[in-house]
């Protein structure tokens, strides 16, 4: 077990300092996936992030629900700009799906992430398709409700503006801490193209 969560720890240090160029999610913030769903059939929360740039914060709702191996997000909110005092809107969906399960070879489980979302108002409108593939494992403390997920999402990130396109290669990660059977915490950040960390706060049933 413990050399199993060595070389778990190793990897996740070694994808760390191997970022190079980093983006968000499908809303251009830095809040990431965990491998697994916190929830059962749904969840509702909020995030708050402090992006690197000219946005002073975002804000942003989510809605998710889960269905067999899969679930379903959508999010919304707005982006403040440094200075002008001007926002911009900020819309999207993910997709996320367990495609690898942990074991004495691997320690990690993995899962499928797609999303696609709009970041839009003053400057670029940009559209985000990220796909990506999110890679942890849940830890229980003993005798205790309280679990966390510690993980890393990279994301292959192509994004349209105006007729142009790009792809960056984005880099999240995070840890999510569920201290109770209907409340779990979560916190996520990137490096590179876009820095920052995000909180986040999501009601689970």
């Amino acid at each position: 077990m413990w050399r199993s969560a060595r070389i778990g720890f190793a990897a996740l240090a070694l994808m760390s300092a191997a970022a190079a160029t980093l983006a968000a999610q499908e809303t251009a913030t830095p809040v990431f996936k965990a491998p697994y769903r916190a929830f059962t059939s749904h969840e509702f929360g909020g995030n708050l992030s402090f992006p690197s740039g000219d946005v002073n914060l975002a804000v942003e709702g989510f809605y998710g629900f889960g269905h067999g191996a899969y679930d379903i997000g959508i999010r919304g909110g707005f982006e403040d700009l440094e200075g002008s005092g001007d926002t911009r809107i900020l819309l999207g969906g993910d997709f996320r799906t367990r495609v690898l399960k942990a074991s004495e070879q691997f320690p990690f489980d993995g899962a499928l992430t797609l999303g696609v979302g709009l970041n839009a108002g003053d400057g670029p409108d940009v559209l985000l398709l990220p796909i990506g593939l999110s890679l942890g494992r849940r830890f229980l403390l003993e005798d205790s409700k309280i679990s966390f997920v510690p993980y890393v999402n990279p994301v292959f990130a192509p994004a349209i503006s105006g007729g142009d396109s790009q792809v960056d290669l984005a880099f999240g990660l995070g840890i999510d801490i569920r201290f109770s059977n209907a409340v779990d915490f979560r916190v996520s950040g990137g490096l590179g193209d876009i820095e920052g960390i995000a909180l986040g706060i999501a009601v689970v049933r």
